[in-house]
């Protein structure tokens, strides 16, 4: 049952026909892992904690710095030198101090992985390097945990939903990306640039597919893949198929656990035609 804060909070979701009251309470028990608190995580977590998400998992690794804050909306100056997660947390408090946050100030490393991700309902990927996204992308299927991902660079966004656990033509990150390109090949974050206010589009819409992920509502993002030109003002959305030969999800895939992850210092961005968390 509701209190009447709850009630007032809420009313424009339970008005919604496909949300309601049972909807409201499933996003209220729903824990999610947002990977990076950066461009994309900073919007993400904002509109999660509004909509009510119970728990937030946090995990980066970072400190804020006065660069991020031309586009990580999360922070403020005042916390310049701070863990990112702390910063975010205080920032969710503020918004709805019935979320319950729990900071990972780490990196996501194979080590470690699979029991965290194996904690929540879903992760949302906001990272900033190929081999995270590869990482986080092989523990996803190996927990058969929903992985909704973005990425953007420049004025450019991606964004996909990934439940190849589920087989019947869903595919995985790796289906698509089967591995990263050469050093060198996509500029870094430092080298290419982002305009801020794409990192808050193509996050408002990570937690768009975030949230109908949770309440099983609408169209799932899953064999699709998004792509946003802020330059032109267009949206693209492509079909996309799980690959027979994937090393992960394919017929004989070869990857059975994390072994073969060394580890997520990749200095490069994005994956190729992607790009990264900001």
């Amino acid at each position: 049952m509701f209190n009447e804060r709850q009630l007032e909070r809420y009313a424009r979701h339970i008005l919604l026909q496909e949300v309601g009251g049972p909807g409201q309470q499933k996003l209220l028990d729903s824990k999610v892992l947002v990977v990076g608190a950066g461009g994309l995580g900073s919007p993400l977590l904002l509109y999660l904690a509004a909509a009510g998400v119970g728990t937030l998992g946090v995990v980066d690794d970072d400190a804020v710095a006065l660069s991020n804050l031309q586009r990580q909306i999360a922070h403020t100056e005042a916390r310049i030198g701070h863990p990112k997660t702390e910063s975010a947390a205080e920032t969710v408090a503020r918004i709805n101090p019935e979320v319950r946050v729990e900071c990972h100030p780490f990196r996501l490393a194979p080590d470690n992985a699979l029991e965290l991700i194996g904690r929540y309902d879903l992760v949302a990927d906001g990272s900033d390097n190929f081999a995270t996204r590869f990482l986080i992308n092989d523990a996803c299927y190996l927990t058969g945990t929903p992985l909704v991902s973005a990425s953007i660079l420049r004025f450019d966004g991606q964004l996909a939903t990934f439940k190849a656990h589920l087989g019947a033509g869903n595919p995985c990150y790796r289906c698509i990306f089967p591995e990263a390109p050469p050093p060198g090949l996509i500029p870094s974050c430092a080298e290419g640039g982002i305009l801020g206010a794409v990192a808050g589009s193509m996050g408002s819409l990570q937690a768009t597919e975030v949230l109908k992920e949770l309440l099983g509502i609408g169209e799932s993002l899953s064999g699709s893949l998004i792509v946003y030109d802020g330059l032109a003002a267009t949206f693209r959305k492509i079909k996309v198929k799980p690959d027979p030969a994937c090393a992960l999800c394919g017929d004989g895939a070869s990857i059975v656990d994390l072994s073969g992850h060394t580890g997520s210092d990749d200095p490069y961005c994005a994956p190729p035609g992607q790009a990264q968390g900001g």
